[in-house]
């Protein structure tokens, strides 16, 4: 597991050993699987527990907003 950012109580991260589509954990108060790239083109949840609303909102637009870079930490681990 590596952690790529931390930012506003939360902590987001890339398992080693995960598998594809691209996506990130987030751990705050709670746990979500957003996929880096859904049907849009952008972020998607996957699932989400004891994430509150407002945690799950902050989660979402940091995962919009760092996607670039997430996928590109994706591409180093994964390959």
């Amino acid at each position: 597991m590596v952690t790529i950012h931390r930012a506003h109580g939360l902590r987001i991260v890339i398992f080693t050993d995960d598998h594809e589509p691209a996506h990130v954990h987030v751990f705050g108060d709670g746990h979500a699987k957003i996929n880096l790239t859904g049907p849009d083109g952008g972020p998607e949840l996957v699932w989400a527990e004891d994430m509150k609303r407002n945690e799950l909102r902050r989660a979402m637009r940091i995962v919009n907003e760092e996607r670039d870079a997430f996928l590109a930490r994706w591409r180093e681990i994964h390959g």
